[in-house]
């Protein structure tokens, strides 16, 4: 019985060791980095954030009195006053916050380091007792009841034999409660570190911001107030511009080109049910066209083994789609939709990285995917079937992807990660990693299109 319990405590020390294992993967900061900020420096910093959200406050105001008014010359210029001063005062509290989140995140570090030092200290101990242990085994109850000089040695001998036990209970015990605490700990770095990016982030937003805006600034200070027609021209060229960026076409992958106004329309529609970023769901439709230029488009040709041809070149593909997972919910969509299912365009399989192709459609869902979206698309968006080729059924289907992905937070981090996991879903942290940086530097760009269609002042001239 207690070779049984010794052996069934050392399986256990091993599977503990095996799991704190997984926690050391994190780099942590040695303790001695950790610099606590007094009380009176929090108070501090939380003054001057204050200060600065009610200077933001006051700028916004000015902004929101100035637009209100006929555009002017003037009133042009008194707003990228306020845009550069607001901006200004922004990237001075976002700084506070990035200091703050710097400070919680040492500490953070610093009581993981000593939680898993209580740990590595609780497996020296279990250590201990197990040795312990194993050196009661080596006779049994029997021989010890024989061998003892007297009932009170052998009793002695046993209740030492069950302290021993009860020690490695509660030893297992606190490692595991410590372990706990880690995780805990390590969720809440993990969230800090978030926001430390997104503070950063938004510090070079702001920054860029600041910088057009200057430029701006310095174009329009160079026409007289009493030039009324270089300032009408001016007035022209933005709403040039803002007509330029609408009409622009926006292509998209297996399906016909739309217009950037278009595109933007179903992606504001889509935000709508899901809380999803229109400029971020613009972006992935952009990555996901450039993707589409070098992987190519095929035909689906044999149903049983899932192996397809180039649509363009006629090459033989062996893994156009699963035969198993995408081919019979394919087969079913063509019945839905009444296509063929063998001159339907899908994604090509890409040698180099392996698996299937077999994608349809803007937002790019295999099959088997697209069967558990569809009922949800067709009710965003009030119609019987979603069609994933039809660019609003596939915005809505993108859109609603992502939220479920955490886009729906509206962080910078939170639509880097869900990118990274659209493209490469359970490996988003290593292969994910490229194309969620590429939808990212996409997003600002767009999203100054998106505000001059909204507001013909923010235009560059």
């Amino acid at each position: 019985m207690r070779a049984n319990i010794g052996r069934a405590a050392a399986l256990l020390l091993i599977g503990i060791i095996i799991c704190a294992g997984v926690y050391t993967s994190l780099m942590l900061a040695p303790h001695a980095s950790a610099q606590t900020l007094t009380d009176q420096q929090k108070a501090q910093l939380q003054a001057q954030y204050d200060e600065l959200q009610a200077e933001i406050a006051q700028w916004q105001q000015v902004l929101n009195d100035t637009k209100a008014k006929k555009a002017s010359l003037q009133g042009d210029v008194t707003t990228l006053n306020a845009e550069i001063a607001k901006a200004q005062a922004e990237i001075k509290q976002r700084t506070i916050t990035i200091t703050t989140l710097g400070n919680e995140i040492d500490q953070k570090n610093a009581q993981i380091s000593d939680l898993e030092d209580s740990i590595d200290q609780g497996h020296d101990s279990l250590a201990k007792l197990l040795r312990q242990m194993n050196e009661t085994e080596t006779e049994s109850l029997v021989v010890l009841a024989f061998s003892a000089s007297n009932l009170s040695d052998f009793l002695s001998d046993v209740d030492n034999i069950n302290s021993i036990n009860s020690a490695l209970e509660a030893q297992f015990n606190q490692i595991r409660n410590t372990q706990a605490q880690v995780a805990i700990a390590r969720d809440a770095l993990s969230t800090q570190q978030d926001a430390q990016i997104d503070a950063e982030h938004d510090v070079e937003v702001k920054k860029s911001q600041i910088q057009d805006d200057q430029t701006q600034k310095k174009q329009l200070l160079a026409v007289t107030t009493q030039n009324e027609t270089t300032y009408s021209q001016i007035l022209a060229q933005r709403q040039a511009q803002a007509a330029a960026i609408r009409a622009a076409l926006f292509p998209l992958r297996d399906a016909a080109a739309i217009n950037f106004g278009t595109a933007l329309t179903y992606a504001q529609a889509a935000q709508k049910a899901t809380g999803v970023d229109p400029a971020f769901v613009l972006a992935i439709l952009t990555q996901e066209s450039n993707l589409g230029a070098n992987v190519g488009q095929c035909y689906l040709s044999n149903d049983k083994t899932g192996a397809g041809v180039g649509k363009n070149t006629g090459t033989a593909f062996a893994n156009v789609m699963s035969p198993t997972r995408d081919v019979p919910p394919f087969l079913a969509l063509a019945d839905q939709l009444g296509f063929d299912p063998h001159h339907q365009v899908v994604s090509c399989p890409i040698p180099s990285a392996g698996g299937w192709g077999g994608a349809m459609g803007p937002a790019q869902f295999i099959a088997s995917t697209w069967a558990t979206m569809a009922s949800k698309v067709a009710t965003a968006r009030g119609e019987s079937i979603a069609n994933p080729w039809d660019p609003q059924d596939a915005i809505m289907a993108m859109s609603i992807y992502l939220g479920n992905l955490g886009a729906s937070a509206g962080t910078y981090s939170s639509e880097r990660t869900a990118a990274a996991k659209y493209y490469a879903g359970g490996a988003w942290a290593t292969a994910g990693q490229t194309y969620a940086n590429q939808v990212m530097s996409k997003v600002d760009s767009i999203q100054k299109n998106i505000d001059c269609l909204t507001d013909n002042s923010t235009c560059s001239i």
